[in-house]
């Protein structure tokens, strides 16, 4: 899988926070990823972003009610990166 062999070059890896974040996203509908934690706590703004940075996690939509909300989904490199910290 070519995201596998890009994430490998790059020798980036998920810390464990963003690792738990991006595996929620793997039993919702187009890879949802939550804004909550399982304890209800909001997602920590900066675990969300780096996601996006690496390229694991995209925006999906903007929220107009909570325009400060981070909605995003997973993608194929996070999906990738979630396999390669097994």
């Amino acid at each position: 899988m070519q995201d596998k062999t890009l994430l490998r070059s790059t020798n980036q890896r998920p810390s464990p926070a963003q690792i738990r974040y991006l595996r929620r996203g793997l039993a919702q509908a187009g890879g949802k990823l939550p804004l909550f934690d399982e304890d209800g706590q909001r997602i920590d703004a900066r675990v969300i972003r780096g996601c996006m940075a690496a390229g694991w996690a995209e925006p999906w939509f903007d929220n107009p009610i909570k325009p400060d909300w981070l909605v995003c989904r997973l993608t194929p490199a996070g999906r990738a990166a979630i396999d390669l910290a097994r």
